[in-house]
């Protein structure tokens, strides 16, 4: 009786143990980014400065637009390569269109153009992507590094081996403004500082709620909804987890998969039209160094490469931890090859994790 209950116990001393070690596999990329936020606080309090703060989400936008798309596709069992150039094909071309319309017209006329026109080209790779992942079923892999291959021709082609620089004033505000300012002595001014202020009332003005930030938040809200709250999430979760299942239960496998991929390519574009007003030119590598980044985010985030696992809210975990290690390094002046190597083993503790909560589900 006495060897009967040690056992028992044991056992059920086992099942607590493993327990809690799921939930903190399941929940490890929040607690991995709680401690990068204490640790680079107490290294250097200007870490936890306002304005630093602020950068750091905003900074953070281009890889977390591709991030956003390549969830979608990694949660359908695929992997997106072409993102990084397509966003930079995009911003060549948004920035091109921006310089031929020029002044011609209203700022929000050409705004809206270069951006339905990046957005637009955009869209082709992806459709492409997905008409032969789908139709063809060659692998996601070869058919997107094909792609990546031909964006970053086509981009360069465009922009003659040189970045266009937009010089069309007011186009810089959208990139780089703020919902409102605090200014010293002047109280709250929205969308931008007025031109006519003395120079002693604008040294110092804090801008509060960057445009890239608000415009991330739209589109975390927008996808988090799609994924998770519509059809075409639960079908993108169905096909991950079975492709031949999904089909047999009616759903449109190949239809959805190209449409996965058009989405993908669609958020890298827009990410390249927001680049062109952030820093005022387009150029085909503009988003290739954003690449791996983008695809870390997901699957620190928690998105199994095996598919059918993920969600918009461990993306957004993800990429601020890239964005959390890779300010802090800078903040600590510490050399920026350091941010290559400490991206790389975060990518690497993320799979192990991953492998060990499959571990815990058999």
């Amino acid at each position: 009786m006495y060897g009967s209950n040690t056992a028992l116990r044991k056992r059920a001393r086992r099942v607590v143990i493993r327990a809690s070690l799921e939930h903190v596999s399941k929940a490890w990329s929040w607690l991995f980014l709680l401690l990068l936020l204490l640790g680079f606080s107490l290294a250097n309090p200007r870490f936890l400065d306002f304005v630093n703060l602020q950068n750091i989400v905003t900074n953070m936008a281009f890889v977390l637009l591709l991030a956003l798309g390549q969830t979608f596709v990694i949660i359908t069992g695929g992997l997106d390569l072409s993102t990084g150039y397509v966003m930079g094909l995009a911003s060549v071309v948004a920035a091109t269109v921006v310089m031929l319309i020029g002044a011609s017209v209203p700022l929000f006329l050409t705004v809206l153009a270069a951006l339905l026109c990046g957005l637009l080209l955009g869209q082709l790779p992806g459709l492409i992507n997905g008409l032969i992942i789908a139709r063809l079923s060659v692998p996601p892999f070869i058919v997107t590094l094909g792609m990546y291959g031909i964006a970053c021709g086509v981009g360069f082609l465009l922009e003659h081996e040189q970045p266009v620089t937009v010089t069309l004033e007011g186009v810089n505000t959208l990139g780089n403004g703020y919902l409102f300012y605090i200014i010293s002595g002047m109280g709250i001014q929205f969308w931008q500082v007025p031109v006519k202020l003395a120079k002693a009332h604008v040294l110092q003005p804090l801008g509060v709620l960057p445009f890239q930030l608000l415009v991330s938040i739209v589109l975390i809200i927008a996808c988090y909804w799609l994924l998770a709250q519509t059809r075409f999430g639960r079908h993108t979760y169905a096909i991950g987890g079975n492709a031949e299942a999904a089909l047999r239960a009616g759903i449109a496998v190949a239809r959805h998969k190209i449409l996965i991929y058009m989405l993908s390519a669609g958020l890298a574009s827009l990410a390249g039209v927001l680049y062109v007003f952030r820093y005022t030119s387009g150029t085909a590598d503009g988003g290739n160094p954003l690449l791996i980044d983008s695809i870390a985010a997901v699957v620190i985030g928690g998105a199994s490469l095996f598919g059918g696992e993920g969600t918009i809210m461990g993306t957004v975990i993800g990429t601020l931890i890239i964005a959390v290690l890779q300010n802090g390094l800078v903040i600590l002046g510490i050399n920026a090859y350091w941010q290559f190597i400490a991206t790389g083993l975060v990518i690497i503790l993320a799979v192990l994790v991953d492998q060990l909560k499959g571990r815990f589900a058999a």
